[in-house]
Order: C-alpha cells, then structure tokens, then sequence
C-alpha cells in the first residue's frame, strides 16, 4: 500500500491511510496497536508512531499511556444564528450523512402536533421518524409531524439521507423561510440511549422546532441529539469565532 519512491515520507502516506479509513467508520471497535500497524504496512515502530502522533494533533485519535490509541468521535458544531440543516452539518464535516426511516406514514395528529400545525385534533397529518446517523453511530432521533394537505408528496420521497426541507422544495414546492426552536439538556431514558447508542452518564439535547413556509406552519418536530457529538454556537457580529479545545 506504500509507495517507497513517492518524495511523500512514509508516517505520511500512512497517515493519509489510516485517516481515510477512520472516515470509513473501519476502527469503530478497535483501532490498532503500534505492533499490529508495524507489522500491517512493514515500517519500522517509530515511523507507526509519528503517523498515529500526527493523527492525534489532529483530533482523531486519543493515545494513553498503557492503554494504546483509540478513535475519537468527531464533535458536530452547530451554529444558532439561522435556520440549520443537521444533513448539511454532518456532511460539512467530512463525515457520511444517512438515515433509517422508522415511520414514514399518515396517522392522527397529537394535541401538541395539531396545536403547532393548526389543525383539528386528531386530524390526519404526514408522521416521519428517522434515526439519524454521522459516520457509523446514530447521532440524532427525529419524529416530524406535517401537514397532510401540503406536505403528502413526502411519502413517496428517498427520506434516506439529506434534510426534510430540501424535499419539501422538490416534491412539494414549499420552502421553510422561518420557525422557532426550543433547545434543552435532558437525561435520555434507558430506551433512549440504547437507540443512540449513547455511553452512560452523557446527556443529550432535546429539540422542540415548528418549521413555517411564510405564515404556513409545515412541520412540528422532537429531536433527541447526542450531547457527547454535537455542540451549538451562538455568535454575534463581529464577534471572535469559537475555539474548540475538543475535536470538530
């Protein structure tokens, strides 16, 4: 896999190696020793160990003495100052956005989702629920209730990967100009972190978001966000922007 007469030194090519398949979600388990990289790509230990150094400058890899290395999760910045898309965020970080579609169906409104949307309790309207993923792991859980008579065209959307209002543009001609968003720390339940897949002891945010096409409310949502892989920013003009002393 090394190209011994490339000006490229070989802690580099490595590098370069490893940090593809890290992308890949290929060490999600396991990332390999010093012995097993050495005796993978034939180099000496210590042109493994500058090329794992460099990847750990970089945030991807976390070494401890006695322990080796292992992977680190990317963190997922969110800045606040306008309406967001989490498929763009995920994808503006390198990282492969997908979904799994749990429910995509008509079902009768709940009082809160018929409150939002302003309709009759118990009316029909369009329910989604998505288990989204950043790379390998599950990042979020979305469940949207929409508007049966403008959003129906949904259902027979690819609802797999990208955002909900980048569809409602192309199959139902609607564009959200605005909404409002509710945003929490909350202790997810035992099913909840199971289904994220969360580790014990982190938090997670919880999102309430009424999504309008002008003075249309189209969508009313909850999401369930992993706390230990997404952080929100709020800056203000001409502010200084954040530095992160955890990896993005």
């Amino acid at each position: 896999m090394l190209d011994r007469l490339s000006p490229l030194p070989l802690w580099a090519q490595i590098a370069d190696d490893l940090r593809r398949r890290l992308v890949g979600g290929e060490f999600e388990d396991h990332f390999p020793t010093d012995e097993e990289l050495t005796r993978d790509y034939g180099v000496s230990r210590q042109t493994v160990r500058e090329a794992v150094r460099r990847l750990t400058q970089e945030g991807l890899v976390t070494r401890q003495r006695g322990r080796g290395s292992s992977v680190t999760q990317p963190i997922l910045e969110q800045p606040l100052h306008s309406l967001y898309s989490l498929a763009s965020t995920v994808r503006a970080g390198g990282i492969e956005e997908r979904s799994e579609v749990l429910a995509a169906e008509r079902r009768p409104a709940t009082l809160e989702a018929a409150e939002q949307l302003r309709v009759d309790p118990g009316a029909e309207v369009v329910f989604i629920e998505r288990l989204r993923f950043a790379g390998p792991q599950p990042i979020a859980w979305d469940r949207s209730w929409l508007s049966n008579d403008h959003a129906g065209a949904l259902l027979g959307a690819d609802l797999s990967s990208g955002g909900l209002y980048d569809l409602l543009a192309a199959c139902c001609a609607l564009r959200i100009t605005g909404g409002w968003e509710r945003i929490r720390p909350v202790v997810p339940s035992a099913v909840e972190r199971e289904l994220l897949r969360l580790p014990a002891q982190e938090a997670a945010f919880s999102i309430e978001r009424l999504a309008a096409a002008g003075e249309l409310p189209v969508e009313w949502r909850r999401s369930l966000i992993r706390g230990d892989r997404y952080s929100l920013i709020a800056q203000w003009p001409s502010g200084a922007s954040p530095r992160s002393d955890r990896p993005s």
